[in-house]
């Protein structure tokens, strides 16, 4: 395929990529939906005429969850036309007045939130990652917790903090306990950390309470996967998560890129399912391959220094996969919404700069991470930028996801 749209070489956003997104401009504030194809996004509404008509309410959405609700079926269909309209040859590629309000260039538009998240909920899926936290607070003997192989272990996150790539996250406030077996103390987050994480959102039709959702029926439910940075205090978190888990170490921000990736685009680089042993229960198991070859990295730039890549992992690393994390969550009845996000936990892998966290990557404080410049860290300082790219890389085609960025501010003081 060949698109009448230019695309300069290692875009992320060729033809074969087309993901979907929410932007406005400064001419026009209406939030649209919008198909991010080399240096441009393809508004979709202003294209609407060329879809079936019971797609056009979606299309013109100011949130991809009308798009969502629609189904495995619609989404194939548009994408489809989408993908038509931009090769060359196309009526759109004849239409040179259309293409003046069509085709927005990227460096003029602001990117929203994707979608309306009703509920969000973060997995522990990385088995690397698991083991290396395990390690650090139990020992090498106790590393994964008994269920840790039985199940995918997840909490429910607070969805009214995630936010779009680019939007800065304050360093918060909050209890710890900086001498085991003293009394705890208040005040800014010390050990301040970012996860390597990626989501998708769930899409189709809501499911009823009571209802549950098998690992075959969730291939079609998963409507597209994005970046994300599950920020985390790790001083605050050590002393709060037990007996209950995350909270305020959580629910401070989680930041996710803001171009949603469909799964059609990852299908050519679909990889094994990571090997599980012991069996899972029969609700868990799948032959279907659903893991995916995206490379991962993390940067870290000082606000007076140059960027540096600390960490270079991959989606394929997970342990449990997107459509056991759907079964799992719906075992019990609880129902999905489209727009729902679901998180991957943090993505490690088995080498050293693999590790998607500075609580691995310095070992809980043991050592530097160094650099560029001179500089090292332990942990996150104050107007640090922490940047996530992720990327598929076949032949001469790279599907990419965008940036997913943001900036630490300093804690902000009781008056």
């Amino acid at each position: 395929m060949k698109s009448f749209v230019t695309v300069p070489e290692n875009s992320d956003f060729p033809i074969q990529n087309l993901p979907y997104g929410v932007f406005s401009t400064k001419e026009d504030s209406r939030h649209r939906l919008g198909v991010a194809i080399g240096e441009h996004v393809l508004d979709l509404g202003a294209v609407k005429s060329f879809y079936p008509v019971q797609f056009h309410d979606a299309l013109t959405s100011t949130v991809l969850n009308p798009l969502m609700s629609l189904g495995y079926e619609a989404w194939s269909e548009v994408r489809r036309i989408t993908q038509n309209l931009l090769l060359e040859g196309s009526e759109l590629h004849k239409n040179t007045n259309l293409q003046s309000t069509a085709l927005v260039p990227l460096s003029s538009v602001q990117m929203h939130l994707p979608a309306n998240i009703g509920d969000y909920t973060d997995f522990y899926s990385s088995i690397h990652h698991a083991t290396n936290v395990g390690i650090m607070f139990r020992g090498k003997d106790n590393a994964l917790m008994p269920n840790w192989k039985h199940l995918p272990v997840g909490y429910h996150g607070r969805a009214s903090s995630v936010v779009v790539s680019g939007a800065p996250i304050r360093r918060p406030f909050g209890q710890t306990l900086p001498v085991d077996g003293a009394d705890p103390v208040f005040g800014p987050c010390r050990l301040f950390d970012f996860e390597l994480e990626m989501a998708f959102f769930v899409g189709g039709s809501p499911t009823e309470l009571g209802e549950r959702v098998t690992t075959e029926e969730a291939a079609k439910r998963v409507f597209g996967f994005v970046l994300m940075n599950d920020w985390s205090a790790r001083d605050i978190q050590k002393w709060e998560y037990v007996p209950l888990g995350p909270f305020t170490a959580k629910n401070l921000g989680t930041t996710i890129s803001p171009w949603v990736v469909p799964v059609a685009a990852l299908e050519p680089y679909k990889v094994e399912n990571f090997p599980q042993e012991p069996q899972p229960f029969p609700y868990l198991r799948h032959e279907q391959k659903f893991n995916f070859d995206i490379k991962l990295e993390v940067d870290i730039k000082p606000a007076k220094g140059a960027s540096t890549t600390v960490c270079r992992s991959n989606y394929k690393n997970l342990y449990w996969t997107a459509l056991q994390q759907i079964a799992h969550h719906t075992v019990t009845g609880c129902n999905l919404n489209p727009g729902d996000l679901m998180a991957s936990g943090t993505i490690s892998g088995d080498a050293s700069d693999s590790f998607g966290s500075m609580l691995e990557l310095s070992w809980k404080g043991t050592k530097q991470v160094q650099l560029l410049g001179g500089e090292s860290r332990k942990f996150l300082q104050d107007n640090d930028e922490v940047v996530i790219r992720g990327h598929c890389q076949n032949d001469d085609v790279r599907i990419g996801f965008g940036t997913c960025s943001g900036v630490v501010l300093p804690a902000k003081p009781f008056e």
